[in-house]
This record gives structure tokens, sequence and C-alpha cells, in this order.
């Protein structure tokens, strides 16, 4: 199967970035962090890593439970491992997420809402990181701030412009009453306002999507301190929520891009040098990767039981096609 020319200009443009921040900050900038990382470090991602994908999989759970599927906590927490590792092993940055939500689909004999839980609680996380950032970058007086605020403006607007679009395309469905795409649109905007906004799923996923937030900020803060950045948390926060938000780019390599190329920016902009932004992404996708390596013991225990069940269990490709809506055979 030929690799879509999205997928590519994914990888280049990540790679494209790394390496224009190698050109003009480098390779000292790339390296010095890591040479300051100890076990002690390590231990200490790895437990933000643990708390972030605890309460991560709890989200999922919730998401899942209102959706009427069957998810444990100690699956999901096992599955979510698995997913952060390989996206962050592979490139793309989403394929753990593909791998997960065909997984637990297939096994729920919905493969649909399988998929669409995971679809939304991802959207949950993304919602509270953005929220949490335009109110840091329009609060919190920073050097950035109103560069920032104006790129999230003009996002704001785009999505509102979105909203209203989708808005009236969703109207000009419910007009027609019995038409297939009206149907769609309720039964879509119904499964997300019963996952994400009912009574009894809006408390969690509120409060564990603010956890998961400040283990990521947490973490961002450890990687700044083992840069060398010594300057006080509260200036560094808008310079990390700038850097968290650039990971939601789709020009990434299992997060690695956009993430130190705005992080460079920012702590230039503030100040505080562009070498050290970059040091300090650095580290933080170093102590990343780290914090999602149980996820690999996951994924060879999950691959060593298939094998002694003479069968392999839902392999990777077969989550990709199934994404991409090709035929599967049943497990």
């Amino acid at each position: 199967m030929r690799r879509p020319v999205w997928a590519w200009l994914r990888v280049f443009g990540g790679l494209g970035i790394l390496a224009g921040l190698l050109w003009h900050l480098g390779s000292g900038a790339f390296l010095d962090g890591l040479r300051r990382i100890d076990p002690g470090t390590l231990l200490a991602a790895l437990a933000i890593g643990l708390l972030t994908t605890v309460f991560s999989a709890w989200r999922w759970c919730l998401v899942a439970r209102a959706l009427g599927l069957r998810l444990t906590l100690g699956r999901a927490v096992a599955d979510y491992y698995r997913a952060l590792f390989l996206n962050a092993a592979l490139p793309g940055g989403v394929l753990g997420d593909v791998h997960r939500a065909v997984g637990h689909g297939r096994s729920a004999h919905a493969l649909g809402r399988g998929v669409r839980a995971v679809v939304l609680e991802r959207a949950a996380g993304q919602f509270a990181l953005f929220a949490t950032g335009a109110a840091v970058l329009l609060v919190r007086p920073s050097p950035v701030s109103a560069q920032a605020a104006g790129l999230l403006t003009s996002t704001g607007a785009l999505i509102a412009t979105a909203a209203v679009a989708v808005a009236a395309i969703a109207v000009a469905c419910w007009s027609r009453g019995a038409s297939r795409g009206g149907r769609a649109v309720r039964a879509t905007l119904a499964e997300a306002r019963r996952a994400l906004l009912s009574r009894g799923s809006w408390p969690g996923v509120a409060l564990s999507s603010a956890v998961v937030l400040a283990g990521y900020l947490g973490m961002f803060l450890l990687a700044a301190r083992v840069a060398g950045v010594t300057a006080p948390p509260a200036e560094l926060v808008p310079l990390v929520v700038l850097a968290l938000l650039a990971m939601a780019l789709p020009l990434n390599i299992g997060g690695w891009g956009p993430r130190e190329g705005v992080a460079a920016w920012a702590f230039g902009a503030a100040g505080l040098g562009a070498a050290q932004g970059l040091t300090t992404a650095v580290v933080y996708g170093v102590l990343a990767f780290a914090a999602a390596l149980p996820g690999a013991g996951v994924l060879l225990v999950r691959w060593g039981s298939g094998l002694r069940a003479g069968r392999p269990q839902f392999e990777l490709e077969e989550g990709v096609l199934a994404e991409q809506g090709a035929p599967q055979r049943r497990p």
C-alpha cells in the first residue's frame, strides 16, 4: 500500500524544522541537556507519566462507557501506555491511538463507537489544553503573550467560522428530517454530548483533563530545570503552554519538530535564549519518551501472549487499514 502524500509531508515537515534549528543553533543545544539527564530525572518522568497515563485512561473509560462500551481501567491503562509508546516511536504521532481505537472497537464488536470514543477522549484533552493556553496567555503578562494571543485569536476566529459552517450544515440536514445526512449529524452530536457533557461524564472528564494537563506542564518545567533554566515557574508557564500547543500541529515526528521550533522562538522572545528553549524541548521529548517506555513492555507481553495462543494479536497495520475503511478479517 502506497503511503499517502500527507504522511510524507508530516515527516519531512518535522525533519525540516529540526534541521533548521540544528543549522541555526548548532548541535550543542540538542546535546547539552541530554548530558544532564540523570536516573533521578528519569524516575521523576516515569512517575509523572504514570499519573498522566492513569488519568488519561480513566477519561477514556468515562467516554467509552457513556457510549455504551465496556472498558476496565486496567485494560485502559495498558492500552494507553502501548498507544503512547507507538505514538512516540513511529512517525505521525497518532498510530498508537489508531491501534487502541480499533483494537477496543473490534473487541467490543462496535468498531465505529470504539474509534469515536478515542476521538472524543483526545478532543477533550485538546480542548482543555487550548482553553488553558488561551487563558494563561491572555491573563499572564509575557513578552510573547501579545503575538501568541493574536495567533490564538486568529485560530479561534477560524474555529468559530468553521463551527458556524458546521452548524449551518447541521440545521440544513436537520430540516430534511429523514435524510441520511441529518440522522448522521444528530447521532454524532448526541454521542458527543452524552460522552462529554452528561451528568455522569463531565465532572470526571474535566478533572482528568486538568490533572493530565498539570502533569504535562510539570514535565516541561522539570525539563527546563534539567536544561539549566533558572527563570521562575510563573515566567515559564506561558512559554511551556505555547510549546505544548505546538505539539498539536500536524508536522511532527512522534511529537518532535514544531515543539522544538516554538520553544526556541518563545524562549528567545522572552529573553531566555533560543538555545535554552530548544534544549528544554529536547529534554522534554526524551523524558516523555522515557515515560512511555512501559508501553513497550505492554506491547511485548501482548505479542508474546498472542504467539503462545497460536495467533498474533491485532497488528498495527490492520488498525491503520481499519481506520482507512479497508475490509478486515475477524480475529
